[in-house]
């Protein structure tokens, strides 16, 4: 009799609590007043493709992403967009496309502010160049605007433990940055070239963004990161301050007066709310790892900023 009476009071706490969570949920997303402000986060490494999907919902992967941003687009109610940018970087491919859909939401007529978090880095400062304001914290990491692409050569530890590759290809250069031999000259010439090229067009992404000409871009592009003081000074942001003054900004935009409501994309889902809490410690794990591998989070065998 008390294990069924235990067991009837837990349920009876579950409901409440997923009754609660729903409501929460709907308020916040419901909110009406003079226009909204969407919120809309940009968290982790870019990397293109749907992420990770549950029964819960989406994680990762910007299809979610651009997704957001049309849904922000195309909701009248909405006025304007904070982005917030706890990322360092990613893809280029990636990057390149949210950049273009943010493009697009500015040309609907509504402004996109930036606010940065912890890292605001490499693919994370192309999406923030293509918003109409930056806003950093002093202490905020951002720049590293360059671009990579990592190799890693196997070949000797292969022969130390007596692994020999071979391959049948269908031209010269098909098994290029293969991690079982070493590049050629022309291999590499040709890899550099295709960084050229993505350096080329993030240094554009950079000096139009930013009402800046080339060549400046150029001098502050060598990959090092700047704190938001240093960038600030550079001519990377804007101002300095935290998500609640570009929210703010974003209000003085979009002309609305008094104060706007939040709608936030990406987050308040009550069931991944209630049971995303068991696979935090993994992800924020996961993130530790990354960052102490590669600070500025980059893919192997890809394309990146």
């Amino acid at each position: 009799m008390y294990k069924k009476a235990v067991i009837v009071v837990i349920l009876v706490l579950i409901v409440v609590s997923l009754v609660g969570l729903v409501l929460v949920s709907s308020e916040r997303r419901s909110a009406s007043g003079e226009g909204k402000i969407a919120l809309i986060y940009v968290d982790g490494v870019i990397m293109g493709g749907r992420g990770q999907t549950s029964v819960f919902g989406e994680t990762g992967g910007t299809d979610a992403l651009m997704k957001e941003l049309r849904e922000a687009r195309d909701d009248e109610s909405i006025r304007a967009v904070v982005l917030r940018i706890n990322s360092p970087g990613g893809s280029a491919p990636a990057s390149q496309e949210v950049g273009e859909e943010i493009k697009r939401l500015r040309q609907s007529g509504k402004p996109v502010v930036t606010s940065m978090g912890d890292v605001a880095a490499s693919g994370g400062y192309w999406l923030a160049a293509v918003t109409d304001k930056i806003y950093a914290n002093p202490a905020t990491l951002t720049g590293s605007i360059g671009v990579y692409i990592p190799y890693t050569n196997w070949e000797e530890l292969f022969k130390k433990i007596g692994v020999h590759s071979e391959k049948i290809k269908s031209g010269p250069y098909k098994d290029i940055l293969s991690p079982d031999r070493s590049l050629t000259a022309e291999e590499r010439a040709i890899i550099q070239t295709m960084v050229d090229d993505l350096y080329e067009q993030f240094i554009t992404v950079v000096a139009e963004g930013r009402h800046l000409d080339k060549e400046t871009v150029r001098k502050l592009a060598d990959g090092r990161i700047y704190t938001g003081n240093q960038a600030k000074a550079a001519g990377l942001v804007d101002e300095l301050g935290n998500l609640y003054d570009a929210l703010d900004a974003a209000r003085q935009l979009a002309g609305i007066h008094g104060k706007a409501s939040i709608k936030e994309f990406g987050r308040g889902n009550p069931w991944s709310t209630l049971f995303s809490s068991q696979l935090n410690w993994q992800q924020n794990l996961l993130r530790q790892v990354e960052g102490t591998f590669t600070p500025l989070a980059i893919s192997p065998l890809r394309q990146v900023e």
